[in-house]
């Protein structure tokens, strides 16, 4: 089978890719990207597989390149998006350009192909602020520029539900190693200033909780998802919630003698939950792993 993924050059997109390139009935994989992170660590290092993949520098607004990048592709991975913290609240334009009308473009585009599986990551943030865990069957009430224009972008994947086997997937906060890091999440973050820095900022009260997974599970669940047959459909991919706290409780015990910062600590944040108990999980297995042992492997990467 033919691959193309979106944004394939990100955070998960590059994990993504070199599981995918060992897969024996993965023939092809192109990844679609405009490098508007300027991060190059998957076009770096030797890949046995590296036969099977080739790039398209492109705009994911770019209706007629993403025409053609789909000529003889079966299954399209679409993580192409802007990100930042799930809650942040800033360049509205953007995020409804990348988004929500990137989206569009795509789906445009794939309502035209012979593609058969598609595969979108949403977020669990169009949830907004919960009072109780969300599952599948929660009302979404997406309140920050960056949970909106995701919502938008699902209404437009809805359509081809009818078309070609068509999988929402409404992750949480993903964690961990990749070749291309973000250190702008928030576990990422604190992994990385306590290590080099000895000190982590808390935004606020740190009582808030957000749903987690870690980058290998997310991973794990896309790789199954292309080889197992699942209804199409909106699903949650979530691990484990937690509060800030929490994860600073855990910190502390891996960098001793670390310090916490608070900052703005009126701020009570924004509360999401997400149950661990999606209807993927009946598709798919994701392993059980410590939270600790997890940010003990991701400091073992760091070179000093």
């Amino acid at each position: 089978m033919n691959v193309l993924i979106t944004g394939g050059a990100g955070y998960i997109g590059t994990e993504l890719i070199s599981a995918l390139s060992t897969l024996p009935n993965v023939n092809k994989i192109i990844v679609f990207d405009n490098l508007s992170r300027a991060n190059y660590n998957l076009f770096i290092g030797a890949n046995h597989n590296s036969h099977k993949i080739s790039f398209i520098h492109g705009d994911i607004l770019d209706s007629r390149k993403l025409r053609n990048a789909l000529q003889g592709i079966d299954i399209v991975y679409h993580l192409a998006a802007k990100v930042t913290t799930p809650f942040a609240n800033i360049d509205a334009h953007i995020y409804e350009q990348v988004n929500h009308w990137g989206t569009a473009e795509l789906t445009y585009a794939l309502e035209e192909s012979r593609v058969t599986k598609f595969i979108f990551l949403s977020t669990a943030a169009v949830y907004g602020h919960t009072q109780s865990a969300a599952d599948e069957k929660s009302t979404p009430s997406p309140d920050s520029y960056y949970s909106i224009s995701k919502w938008k972008a699902e209404k437009h994947v809805l359509r081809l539900m009818d078309k070609m086997n068509t999988i929402i997937l409404r992750l949480g906060n993903v964690y961990g190693f990749s070749k291309s890091m973000r250190f702008d999440a928030i576990i990422n973050k604190f992994v990385f200033d306590a290590h080099f820095a000895g000190r982590i900022t808390i935004n606020g009260t740190g009582n808030q909780s957000r749903p987690f997974i870690s980058i290998e599970k997310t991973r794990d669940a896309l790789v199954q998802i292309l080889q197992n047959e699942i209804p199409s459909g909106t699903y949650n991919l979530v691990d484990k919630n937690m509060q800030v706290l929490q994860i600073v409780e855990t910190m502390n015990e891996i960098f001793p003698g670390m310090e916490s910062f608070f900052i703005n600590q009126n701020y009570t944040g924004f509360q999401l939950e997400v149950k661990k108990t999606s209807a993927i999980f009946s598709h798919i297995h994701i392993s059980e792993t410590d939270f600790k042992d997890e940010l003990l492997r991701f400091k073992d990467k760091f070179a000093f």
